[in-house]
């Protein structure tokens, strides 16, 4: 057997473990794993670095296929290589409750899928993150321990996405020459040809950003390993575009959007066979290419016991900081930082914007968690997100700890799960909350992916004033309390900034997002309490010494108003109650007891938070008073819009009254 046949047997080997796998499941994309089987049998077998027996090693090459729907083509590629999680059984219940063969790639699924993918272009994103972690963690520990390459598969669809522009654009400026992207371009779409909406000259468009690029026959084996290692030798990140035909082998649905996102079918199935050679019965491979793929996986067995070798030279001060990074563990002096701070802000009681109390608190985590990166989407000055410890990345050194983001929030937020995902790292990001509509998905798969990334979202309300209603966010608490496994914080004041940020770094399966002012608050939290009373997501910040005829529930900015409400009431003989929300998703995690103690028996119950009322009838019933907005907002002085939005301590004191008089 030539070279050239015994690599035609091993892709057809995926190609037809993707095809009888979405013909057993009725459902599924087998073009693209046709397609660019050859492109992954050359990368998988001479180019990749991993082992399916550590499949976590920290110096693994990442593979991500941004285009997910053709995960048939990661699955094969997983069990013929020998990774114990995606057995032939898993390949057989494709698509079936319950097996790691899911639709679409999804991480924590088994071990050899990076990232959840789907959503197209969000690959990219992600893979953009892992290249700048990679260079950010090679400028920490030396090439010796971190020397890697970020390989991600996309079609026609990633490169249409807007997110593929925000992704490439900043990759090319950053100089990721260990980025290299396969293009597919199979030219072929659901609808039809991609001519019929697209006439991008896609290589002229990644030249523009700053990346190489190169051009291949993706059914040419020789040819793709020559021109992956011109991308391996690039100064610059790596576009290689691999002209395949979607479906290859197909006699009469190759070529076809026929072949994109539904099973062949019995007698296509059978001229493919034909066509192909491939005699064998459906998820069958025979012993020679099943013991050639299971060659190729231990391919990297010498590499990784080579950089063993290398990890234990290092000091073990060194391995330590390595091995606790990537474990995503606190370091050993954070948490006496923290209470230290909080001790100081009980004495200081400092009056200040929750985003400049959000860069007091970061100064002093900055400090004592070396793997935080911090960020913003052009908005640095305004989200302050930068202290003193964060000294900007360039594309010419990464030992900083900043990133300029630019304006690019869906590229930055997918960047952003890319570099969490890839591990050793503690992402955090700034930027308008309004613009969370921009990343919206990558938020979402944050989510789903159990990734710990923070976002810093300032400018949180009608507060932020002058700017008017195309900036302040109205209903973005609601759609982001939507999303599950997503904490929102909205903390009230300094201490309430800080006991949020402990919650964001200390949760390491969930992202956070922290919704931050622009105007001044008070200090609301007059002594110190060890405890972190945001954990619980609400508590009672003022209780009444008798049975309160009122309860009042806020969050952030808002909670001042409350405040100031109860006061009146006490002053006019009416006892009431304040209680601190800062996080709807905490507060619905305790127990029943601890929620009905907090929500209390008071008979009129008031919310005042300067958004829609969605999600506070959980508080006060759908009897209880909303003092909020109920439509966008305007262009004023932000005293000028709570005065003109009726969202003010008066307006509390007359709802509670009105309710009481009418019990």
């Amino acid at each position: 057997m030539t070279d050239l046949e015994k690599h035609q047997r091993m892709a057809n080997a995926i190609r037809f473990l993707a095809i009888d796998a979405v013909e057993k499941a009725k459902s599924g994309h087998p073009g693209l794993p046709m397609g660019a089987a050859d492109i992954a049998t050359v990368l998988f077998t001479e180019f990749l670095k991993f082992d399916p027996t550590a499949p976590k090693w920290a110096d693994r090459d990442r593979f991500v296929l941004s285009a997910g729907h053709g995960s048939m083509l990661l699955y094969s590629l997983l069990y013929l290589l020998g990774y114990e999680d995606f057995s032939l059984d898993q390949l057989k219940n494709f698509r079936q409750l319950g097996a790691l063969t899911a639709g679409h790639p999804e991480y924590g699924h088994g071990a050899g899928i990076e990232t959840t993918t789907g959503p197209l272009g969000q690959g990219i994103g992600n893979a953009v993150g892992m290249a700048i972690a990679e260079k950010l963690q090679q400028a920490r520990y030396g090439d010796g321990v971190v020397d890697h390459y970020t390989y991600v598969l996309a079609g026609d669809g990633c490169l249409m996405e807007g997110i593929s522009q925000e992704a490439l654009s900043l990759a090319g400026h950053l100089k990721l020459n260990k980025l290299i992207l396969i293009w597919d371009d199979n030219g072929i779409s659901i609808d039809g040809s991609v001519s019929l909406t697209d006439s991008t000259d896609q290589i002229a468009r990644f030249a523009a950003s700053g990346w190489n690029t190169l051009s291949v026959d993706g059914h040419d084996p020789a040819a793709i390993s020559a021109t992956l290692r011109q991308a391996q030798a690039s100064d610059r990140p790596t576009l290689i575009a691999a002209k395949t035909t979607i479906g290859f082998g197909a006699p009469n649905k190759g070529g076809t959007s026929g072949v994109h996102g539904s099973p062949l079918g019995a007698s296509e199935i059978a001229a493919t066979r034909e066509a192909l050679n491939w005699s064998y019965e459906p998820f069958e491979v025979p012993s020679d290419i099943l013991d050639a793929w299971r060659i190729a996986g231990l391919r990297s067995r010498q590499a990784h016991k080579d950089w063993e070798k290398r990890f234990a030279e290092l000091d073990a001060d060194t391995r330590a900081d390595f091995e606790r990074r990537n474990r995503g563990d606190l370091p050993a002096g954070y948490a006496a930082a923290v209470q230290d701070y909080k001790k100081q802000l009980a004495e200081d009681q400092p009056t200040m914007a929750t985003r400049k109390a959000s860069e007091a608190v970061l100064t002093v985590l900055n400090e004592v968690i070396p793997e935080t990166i911090g960020g913003s989407a052009d908005l640095t000055g305004s989200n302050n997100t930068k202290t003193s410890q964060t000294v900007p990345i360039t594309p010419d050194d990464f030992s900083g700890r900043y990133i300029h983001w630019g304006v690019r929030e869906h590229g930055m937020a997918a960047a952003m799960n890319g570099m969490a995902l890839h591990g050793g790292l503690i992402p955090y990001s700034g930027g308008f909350l309004i613009f969370s509509d921009y990343c919206r998905p990558s938020l979402r798969l944050a989510a789903l992916m159990k990734q710990r990334v923070i976002h810093v979202m300032t400018h949180d309300s009608i507060g932020l004033g002058e700017d008017g209603p195309t900036h302040q966010p109205v209903e973005h608490y609601a759609a982001l309390r939507a999303i599950p496994n997503l904490y929102f914080f909205r903390p009230a004041d300094v201490t309430e900034t800080l006991e949020c940020w402990q919650l964001a770094l200390e949760t390491k399966d969930a992202p956070s997002i922290l919704a931050l002012t622009r105007q001044n608050l008070p200090a609301q939290r007059k002594t110190y309490e060890e405890t972190n009373r945001c954990a619980r997501g609400a508590y009672v910040l003022i209780e009444s010494e008798e049975d309160a005829a009122v309860t009042i529930f806020a969050s952030g900015s808002e909670v001042e108003i409350a405040t100031t409400a109860y006061a009146a009431l006490a002053a006019e003989g009416i006892a009431a109650r304040v209680v601190s929300v800062p996080c709807f998703e905490l507060f619905e995690a305790q127990s029943d007891d601890y929620k009905a103690n907090i929500i209390g028996t008071s008979p009129v119950k008031i919310a005042v938070e300067a958004g829609i009322r969605m999600g506070w009838d959980r508080f006060i019933g759908v009897d209880g008073a909303f003092i909020g907005m109920s439509s966008f907002g305007a262009s004023a002085p932000y005293q000028v819009l709570y005065e003109h939005f009726g969202i003010t301590s008066d307006a509390v004191v007359a709802a509670a009254k009105g309710k009481l008089a009418a019990a």
